[in-house]
């Protein structure tokens, strides 16, 4: 199951499960200001920063 990290690894900005972030595929989490400055890759593989899946609280049925 993905790591749904809850701040940026570069900025220490808090990341909520259903806001936007970047991950790459070792699941390094950044905030988007961060990616951008950082264009779009990781500093930690050199890997692409893609949108990070978005989780949301389940509605009680």
């Amino acid at each position: 199951m993905l790591e749904m990290r809850t701040v940026c690894e570069r900025c220490e900005a808090a990341l909520t499960p259903d806001g936007p972030a970047r991950i790459c595929s070792y699941e390094c989490t950044f905030c988007v200001p961060c990616t951008t400055a950082m264009r779009d890759r990781c500093p930690n593989c050199g890997g692409e920063l893609l949108s990070r899946p978005r989780r949301t609280t389940p509605v009680d049925s």
